[in-house]
């Protein structure tokens, strides 16, 4: 029998490892006999923030909760580590699945190597270059010990070669958050809420900010904030906030009539937003993968991605955190002369699919 950990904490992962979960189900109903523990490191413990995946997205309830939410950047890796090393005691798998960039990513990869558990790592590869980021400093440690590449692109293998990964390490296989969109497309909906049940298909643009550079400082924050609304002339902007964001956005006291914010959406809702929108702008990285694939301009308010392919093939252009840049990009969306979608390969819906059948050859 193969026995796979499978680790998620925040909510991007949460895309991610649905379709392995669903793989992994579709395998044990063929008969193969593999067991899988999902585990859920409580990195995002926020209703909104975790919760409501588990209904939307058809993932089980996970096996354990290790309560890893809350704190500093470092205790929060401390807290999940120990919880983590102690559920690996008590479960011990063949392999832990983790997944993306986030803290949970990196604290339970080093768990499970010290405890000699092979490690892999979905979303193996992708840099930023920006050691700013907590994210790629997750990366970089996460990949360092990774016995299992699954990456999203041909740029995430040159990154692995060129850091001396052997070439059987490497799996080319797609993004899971593909075939998680590709699967819920048919049950996006709108948000319920006079705001929402106003909108008007391809006439309004969605936002979302979370990044320190870009919402930490007020003053940046303001003027970025009016560019975006002198640049897209009146019309509506959703605006999810997150919680940091909306406290500075507060202090500042910026509104304007066709600025609406409003809490953290479900994601068959904000993809709804997303799928029916103008245009997208945004700080995440996730989200350029998601408007590529649906085919909708996304403007990203930072100095670097890594994921540079939803530029070279997506719909994704790196404006930067400069409010004096946006202009002339919202200019595009507003005349309609923005790129369009070329296809990335692999992104074709199947990735987990491939991913566990390397799994299951392996293991």
């Amino acid at each position: 029998m193969s026995i796979f950990t499978i680790v998620a904490g925040a909510r991007p992962n949460f895309m991610k490892i649905a379709p392995i979960i669903h793989a992994f189900q579709e395998k044990q109903k063929a008969g193969v006999d593999v067991h899988f523990r999902l585990v859920h490191t409580g990195q995002h413990y926020d209703k909104k923030m975790s919760g409501d995946f588990f209904d939307q997205l058809n993932i089980p309830e996970p096996d354990a909760n290790l309560g890893g939410g809350g704190g500093t950047q470092a205790e929060q890796t401390a807290a999940i580590m120990i919880a983590f090393e102690k559920e690996l005691m008590e479960n011990r798998p063949d392999l832990v699945i983790v997944v993306g960039d986030v803290t949970s990513t990196l604290a339970c990869s080093i768990a499970a190597k010290k405890l000699q558990i092979d490690v892999a790592h979905v979303e193996g590869g992708i840099r930023s270059g920006d050691l700013s980021m907590p994210e790629e400093i997750n990366r970089m440690v996460t990949d360092s010990i990774t016995d299992h590449f699954f990456t999203t692109s041909e740029i995430a293998n040159t990154n692995l070669r060129k850091a001396g990964v052997s070439e059987e390490k490497i799996h080319f296989v797609g993004n899971t958050m593909i075939d998680t969109l590709k699967a819920q497309m048919s049950n996006f909906k709108s948000p319920e809420g006079p705001v929402f049940e106003s909108l008007k298909a391809g006439n309004y643009f969605v936002m979302t900010m979370h990044r320190p550079a870009n919402v930490d400082q007020e003053h940046s924050l303001k003027a970025m904030i009016d560019a975006i609304l002198e640049g897209t002339q009146g019309l509506p902007i959703l605006f999810p906030v997150h919680p940091r964001t909306a406290k500075n956005l507060q202090n500042l006291g910026i509104q304007a009539p066709n600025l609406h914010m409003c809490e953290p959406l479900g994601y068959l809702e904000f993809n709804y937003l997303v799928k029916n929108a103008k245009g997208v702008i945004t700080d995440s990285g996730g989200i350029t993968e998601e408007t590529s694939v649906m085919n909708i301009p996304c403007i990203t308010l930072r100095d670097n991605t890594e994921r540079a392919e939803t530029i070279h093939l997506g719909t994704n252009e790196l404006v930067g955190t400069d409010p004096k840049k946006l202009k002339p990009y919202l200019d595009k969306i507003m005349k309609g002369e923005w790129k369009q979608y070329q296809g990335i390969p692999l992104w074709d819906g199947k990735t987990a699919e491939r991913i566990v059948d390397i799994l299951l050859n392996s293991y």
